[in-house]
This record gives C-alpha cells, sequence and structure tokens, in this order.
C-alpha cells in the first residue's frame, strides 16, 4: 500500500458530513455498479435509470467506460495493470460523489473479481449496489456497433474482454439483469424498482 506524502494534511473531519447532504438532497447515496460484457447494454441501461431517477427526484451522476477514459483515465491502456488503475480512480471518484451524497451510476465491464474487489474495498461493499449485466457473448457480438468485436477477432484490438482477455462471472452480486430478451425500457424498470427502497432517505 501506498504510504501518505508526510506534507499532506486531509481536512475530512471539517468538511460538511455525508449525512447531512443526504438529508439535504433527501437520498441515500450509493454506486450502483453495472458490470458486465462490452455490448452487454450497460450503458443504455445506466443511462435510462438515471432519466427515471431524475424523474423521482434523485440526483445522480452516470460514471461511463468511454468518458471516463477519454478523460481522466485517458492515459491508460487496455493492460493487466492498467485495468486495475483504471478501476481505482473510478472508484475513488465515486468514493467523493458518495460523500457528496450523490448517487453514482456506473458503467464499467470490470472483468475479473480482482478488480471488482479493488471497487468493494475503495467505496466500501455497503455503499455498492452490484449488478450483473449478463448478456451472452453472442449476443454483444450481434449489438457491436462499434465493430470492436470483429476487430478484436482480426487481432487489431489486443486484450479485448470475452476475446483473449478473461470476463470472470460476477458471484457477489445484488441483482442480475439479463438483456437478451427484454428491452432497456424492462431492465431499467426492474432495477428502478430493485434500488428505489435502498436510496430512499427515511426521516427520523
Amino acid at each position: 500500500m501506498t504510504k501518505m506524502n508526510k506534507n499532506i494534511y486531509p481536512v475530512f473531519e471539517r468538511i460538511i458530513k455525508r449525512n447531512d447532504k443526504e438529508i439535504l438532497l433527501k437520498q441515500n447515496a450509493v454506486a450502483i455498479w453495472l458490470t458486465g460484457l462490452s455490448g452487454s447494454g450497460k450503458t443504455s441501461l445506466g443511462v435510462n435509470l438515471e432519466k427515471k431517477l431524475f424523474e423521482h427526484n434523485y440526483l445522480t451522476q452516470v460514471l461511463d467506460g468511454d468518458n471516463i477514459r477519454s478523460g481522466i483515465n485517458k492515459n491508460l491502456n487496455f493492460t493487466e495493470a492498467d485495468r486495475l488503475e483504471n478501476i481505482r480512480r473510478i472508484s475513488e471518484v465515486t468514493k467523493l460523489f458518495i460523500n457528496c451524497g450523490v448517487i453514482t451510476i456506473n458503467c464499467f465491464i470490470s472483468p475479473t473479481e480482482e478488480i471488482r474487489q479493488i471497487a468493494r474495498d475503495i467505496i466500501g461493499r455497503n455503499n455498492l449496489i452490484e449488478v450483473f449485466v449478463n448478456t451472452p457473448l453472442n449476443v454483444c457480438e450481434k449489438r457491436d456497433v462499434k465493430g470492436l468485436y470483429q476487430k478484436a477477432r482480426n487481432g487489431e484490438i489486443k486484450n479485448f474482454t470475452g476475446i483473449d482477455s478473461p470476463f470472470e462471472t460476477p458471484k457477489d452480486i445484488d441483482i442480475e439483469i439479463n438483456t437478451e430478451n427484454s428491452t432497456v425500457e424492462q431492465s431499467a424498470q426492474k432495477l428502478l424498482y430493485f434500488v428505489l427502497n435502498k436510496i430512499k432517505k427515511t426521516e427520523h
């Protein structure tokens, strides 16, 4: 573990507490973490869920793989080390949002148990709703509007999950969404019903 620089002085104890911000926003902050193959429907599901939560007056932020890699993580590739660092940074950003009382919707392949454990360790398992967007590989390939799977099979893209890089089926999940025979609307509605009770702030 990296030691903290002796010249760094965190001010965590001096800033407004998470619970106070959650009371202001009338919501419990959690990270709704969607994991699954490329093309499984994670981002479409996350965006649709955000719209539904917005209609219920919840403040959210969607974090998506492509958006993150075009910004804060644009210097990372797809090696094993960079994948771990990608999730580490995302998890730290997510933790900041949660501490602000904001619900995050995270749409990331996060293909291995080691990678998913990094997120749990940083964010906290109690702050996570883990969602497995379970879509068969052949279905994901048919949906592939970017042509990434074909490029991977042609050897143009290396370390592509599901082709030459493994995807480990997650076991420690809260809900599984199978998008093969369901519309985005149906899948988002199912997920909405699941998360509403967990994010509702009860008054004492």
